[in-house]
């Protein structure tokens, strides 16, 4: 028995969301991705369409041996041709052989498509619909049809748009999507034309928006509000041209703003993980002011925001961050204020006076870092690191004496890079010298290898990302560079920032610093007895 109150999530990522511009799920991918999905408590899964390449026909025999908890898996395909019938086209039989307990099928809803893509008369397209429902209603458990283009279609010709609906209905389809393909419907017509089809289509209905004037959410969730009970949409808003409807932020907003049930009990605090986890397997960078999920999304910057937060959080957050898996981030900046400081310096257990002599220098510092082209906002490592150095709290673990690379191309060979590093460790000089695929890379080995005998816990930090940014683009050549590096001892990962005209010299300080910060992570103490 279906509540009224509960919204069905259908996810179409492995199928629409590959449609993307640079997602390319692998056959791996693809299985891994199913079982999270299920895992987090996702209805339907749409696997994609086993008539159109041999890795989804792979992925649905794959599929037949992995077993789903929770969540339906669907395979998606088209009505039969023009000139067919149902029991005679090939794709319908596809659809039966991937052996899944729903079937997704799409059809033409407009008008000008039925003429100028199908290029056949309005009535044969309604016989299409009607022939292929029913013939896939006999041989599967469910089946969904998806009417395609149905908002232009219902604008452009209303009646006829509503016929295709019903000769869905009449033939069994258990379940109607009503689809804005071209994502050009805003969400006031969105909620008008769902609330007339509700009143002529008795079987449920439910929603499928795209992007492309950034209102797949709005869109889903006003059809929702009018009284659809299904909703379609990709995890992080994949999908064709500019996307589908975000499933990441629809979730969010059905349970936490509009007091809708969906998925499991407790999904809802995993939704940030799943949205990281999907991006990872994508390999696509996360989106940081991805609402609900960013790392930006709870991130404070302004002082006088940072100070109300710090006394109520309501006061400049819509929702606790922990309730979607994610969590607040006080920024330190040049805009930061007291409040701030003293926040990031209890989280190291640092006691500090909101108006005292600590707190003041560490702002001027900021301050004066910042002008220098300085930003901490992206490295928290360095701003640590700062903290602690200012309020004499740091413990210096080595000295560098001294480095030097030497890039060297040699006629057709590859080109070669070598970095010299001299450390002193308690008074104990060491020379190191190492070659690389790059500067930084050469001059971390080299650093690694300088430092390895006295503290063994660095062969566990490693180099994840560099990243070089111009921070005053006006001066060419001349003009300062920010290096960013990632680093990570395989518990935590953290950042470090540099800056120079010099980009060689701006990665060298970052990279002390990461390998400064790592050491002291692990609590090492300068050896004694060399």
């Amino acid at each position: 028995m279906r509540s009224n109150n509960r919204i069905e999530i259908y996810d179409t990522t492995l199928r629409d969301g590959s449609q993307g511009e640079g997602i390319n799920f692998s056959l791996d991918d693809k299985i891994r991705i199913s079982k999270k999905l299920d895992e987090f408590g996702v209805d339907y899964i749409e696997g994609g369409w086993p008539g159109s390449n041999p890795k989804d026909v792979e992925f649905f025999e794959r599929m037949e041996r992995e077993r789903l908890h929770h969540a339906r898996l669907a395979a998606f395909g088209s009505t039969r041709r023009p000139n067919t019938t149902a029991d005679e086209d090939e794709n319908l039989y596809k659809l039966i052989a991937a052996k899944t307990p729903v079937v997704t099928i799409f059809g033409k809803s407009w008008d000008m498509h039925v003429t100028h893509a199908l290029r056949t008369t309005m009535e044969v397209n309604l016989e299409m619909i009607r022939d292929s429902v029913k013939w896939l209603v006999g041989r599967v458990g469910q089946v969904i049809y998806d009417a395609e283009h149905f908002f232009d279609g219902y604008k452009c010709c209303r009646e006829y748009a509503i016929s295709t609906l019903k000769a869905a209905e009449s033939a069994g389809a258990s379940l109607i999507v009503l689809c804005d393909t071209n994502g050009g419907t805003l969400p006031d017509e969105i909620y008008d034309i769902v609330t007339q089809v509700i009143k002529e289509i008795k079987a449920p209905i439910g929603i499928h928006a795209h992007n492309d004037c950034e209102c797949g959410v709005a869109n889903t969730l006003a059809a929702v509000r009018a009284g659809a009970v299904h909703v379609h949409g990709t995890i992080n808003g994949y999908g064709e041209r500019c996307g589908n409807a975000n499933l990441v932020s629809v979730i969010a907003a059905l349970r936490l703003k509009m007091d809708r049930e969906c998925l499991l009990p407790d999904s809802l605090k995993h939704l940030t993980a799943l949205s990281q986890y999907v991006d990872e397997v994508a390999n696509i960078p996360p989106n940081s002011r991805q609402a609900f999920v960013g790392r930006s999304a709870f991130a404070h910057k302004g002082g006088v925001h940072i100070d109300s937060v710090l006394k109520h959080s309501r006061t400049y957050e819509h929702i606790q961050p922990e309730e979607v898996g994610n969590s607040r981030r006080m920024l330190v900046s040049e805009l930061a204020g007291g409040s701030t400081i003293v926040s990031k310096a209890q989280k190291h257990e640092l006691n500090l006076a909101k108006g005292s002599p600590e707190i003041k220098a560490i702002l001027k510092r900021v301050t004066e870092l910042e002008n220098e082209g300085y930003s901490f906002e992206g490295a928290e490592a360095s701003f640590e690191l700062l903290l602690k150095d200012v309020t004499g709290t740091d413990r210096k673990l080595f000295d560098i004496m001294g480095f030097r690379v030497i890039v060297e191309k040699r006629g057709q060979n590859g080109v070669l890079t070598e970095a010299t590093v001299k450390v002193s460790v308690d008074g104990v000089e060491r020379h190191s010298v190492a070659e690389g695929d790059g500067p930084v890379h050469a001059l971390d080995s080299a650093l690694r290898r300088a430092l390895l005998e006295f503290y063994p816990q660095l062969a566990n930090i490693k180099l994840t990302d560099f990243k070089v940014r111009v921070v005053n683009v006006r001066d060419g050549t001349a003009a300062k560079v920010r290096t960013i590096i990632d680093s990570t001892d395989g518990e935590q990962t953290w950042s470090t920032v540099g800056v120079s005209t010099n980009m060689i010299e701006a990665s060298w300080h970052a990279l002390v610093e990461s390998v400064a910060y790592g050491l002291m992570r692990k609590e090492a103490e300068p050896p004694v007895n060399l």
